[in-house]
């Protein structure tokens, strides 16, 4: 049969270690998949014809169970630590063999894939799984070849992704059960004990942020991006609940892409070929794209029905708050061609903060686009979290920790390089809280931070008048087209200012107290634009 059927155990399985498997079946097209994994009880459909499956025990990534090889080629580039856990080399090889050997006289599902819309950086991938739907999600998440380009596909990564494979942590070096290892030296990944789907796609991502900056000398970035008609392309970073997907889909701007993106001398390109939403709480009057987009071809995980029928209750959060879809970039309409635009002229940083005292729009100078780049802050509020009461801040570098290989440092320099370079705009966006903190004040209108962010992308603040934060140091512009003066100084919508101040110098602690860890391998235009605590409160 074609490579789109299956094909028996041929040379490229066995050089893998996996000569030994009943079928394998090669670059099924999704409703293939969807119906062997309905025929193997695995999921069902949904009214909207996606297919619903539970991730089983993992309903979210493990941090402390990823791992990457330490040999002679990570040894003394890794930022080794709690994100980059080592592995030893020979149990990588041992745990890899019993992967094999587990996967032996078992049907798998072989997908050729690629990472990188932009060709000159383009990363091919063999992804092998145990479960049909595993084998959907990276059909959807990955870009795709033509039937053409998989005749002569040669893959230059292996994923090979076994839920049922439970590790020995006495014997193979894992700290329990499951576990995702990455190995550069053998250019492969292996996940094991977990279904989580979005083990494979971070893995991936992982790999990018190590090669991409110190190879190729492209940024690799955890953000959405979008392009408008004339062509700019504007970069949204921020972690979840900030925004980023609300406000990088913008009617009048095409997506480039909402998660994962590399930024060279002359593109920023989408590393992938789909998305991986949360739809907790989804609605089509709040998030209308990923509400169409959730149709045949789409996977929701661990999400529950409305009782006696197919319809998903999206508030229901009985098995997982991370309840997630994925999706081919293919089902939202307005995207631009070839997952691609030019260098941006703008780069907005997303925080929702609780605490009401970043102003809700501020212009950054380079080093500080820096250290709020490696900062990488917003605060959790009750409710988000179990455990957590009031708001808490939470620090997480470039925006993405738990996916960088490299010192945070190291992509921070390169950003600060490329905003020199093509003379771009950072700002940074306060979509949390006005008026007081949480519990006191109010959450900023999205219409007035569309607005904000219209603004900036129009070059209407270009010209106005700023003001600079006491304690931070940022520059707030004192006017907004279809915002109230008023809301842009956030000092100015606290009823009782020596509170405000009380807050911010608080907040600038954290900042502060998170940065020690970095300040040893940041530079002095880095360090230099550290808020500054107020002796006067």
């Amino acid at each position: 049969m074609n490579d789109y059927g299956l094909k028996s155990k041929d040379a490229n399985l066995k050089t893998l270690g996996l000569g030994n498997v009943a079928n394998a079946f090669w670059n099924l097209p999704p409703a293939q998949l969807v119906e062997e994994s309905l025929i193997l009880g695995m999921g069902e459909l949904a009214s909207s014809g996606a297919l619903a499956i539970d991730t089983g025990e993992f309903t979210g990534r493990s941090p402390k169970d990823r791992f990457i090889v330490e040999d002679d080629i990570t040894r003394d580039t890794v930022w080794w630590g709690n994100i980059n856990i080592k592995f030893d080399s020979e149990k990588f090889d041992l745990l890899y063999g019993k992967l094999c050997a587990y996967l032996s006289n078992r049907d798998v599902y072989v997908r050729d894939a690629y990472a990188c819309a932009d060709e000159n950086y383009r990363l091919n991938l063999r992804v092998v799984t145990e479960y049909p739907w595993s084998n959907q999600f990276a059909s959807n998440m990955f870009l795709r070849p033509t039937k053409d380009e998989i005749e002569s596909f040669e893959p230059e990564w292996h994923v090979i992704c076994a839920p049922g494979f439970e590790a020995n942590p006495e014997i193979d070096g894992t700290r329990q059960h499951n576990f995702a290892v990455i190995n550069f030296t053998k250019k492969k990944i292996i996940i094991g004990g977990t279904g989580y789907t979005g083990e494979i796609k971070k893995g991936i991502f992982s790999v990018l942020n190590y090669l991409l900056p110190q190879e190729k000398n492209v940024l690799s970035m955890h953000c959405s991006a979008n392009i408008g008609e004339d062509g700019d392309t504007a970069v949204f970073f921020g972690l979840s609940g900030t925004g980023k997907t609300t406000l990088s889909a913008d009617p009048n701007r095409k997506l480039i892409g909402d998660d994962e993106h590399g930024w060279s001398e002359s593109s920023v390109f989408n590393f992938e070929g789909g998305c991986y939403a949360k739809c907790i709480s989804l609605s089509r009057e709040k998030e209308p794209q990923i509400w169409d987009a959730i149709k045949f071809g789409a996977i929701l995980e661990n999400i529950n029905f409305y009782a006696g029928t197919s319809d998903v209750d999206f508030e229901d959060c009985s098995k997982t708050q991370n309840t997630r879809v994925s999706y081919p970039i293919h089902h939202i309409d307005n995207t631009a061609e070839g997952s691609k635009g030019t260098a941006p002229k703008n780069i907005f940083f997303l925080t929702a903060d609780a605490f009401g005292v970043l102003p809700p729009i501020s212009k950054l100078t380079k080093g500080q686009a820096m250290y709020h780049f490696i900062s990488g802050y917003t605060a959790k509020v009750a409710g988000t979290e179990e455990g957590i009461n009031e708001p808490v801040t939470a620090f997480s570098a470039c925006f993405g920790a738990p996916f960088l290989p490299l010192h945070p440092t190291k992509y921070a320099e390169m950003l600060g390089n490329k905003i020199t370079d093509n003379n771009v705009n950072v700002w940074l966006i306060n979509t949390g809280w006005t008026g007081g903190p949480y519990g006191i004040g109010s959450r900023m209108k999205l219409r007035y931070t569309r607005s904000m962010i219209t603004a900036a992308l129009t070059g209407q603040l270009n010209d106005v008048n700023y003001n600079t934060h006491e304690v931070f140091g940022l520059a707030m512009p004192t006017s907004c087209p279809e915002v109230p003066d008023e809301v842009l100084s956030p000092k100015n919508t606290w009823n009782d200012k020596a509170a405000y101040d009380a807050k911010a110098n608080q907040l600038a602690e954290e900042f502060i107290a998170n940065f020690e860890q970095f300040s040893s391998q940041a530079n002095e235009e880095i360090l230099s634009a550290a808020p500054k605590v107020s002796a006067t409160v």
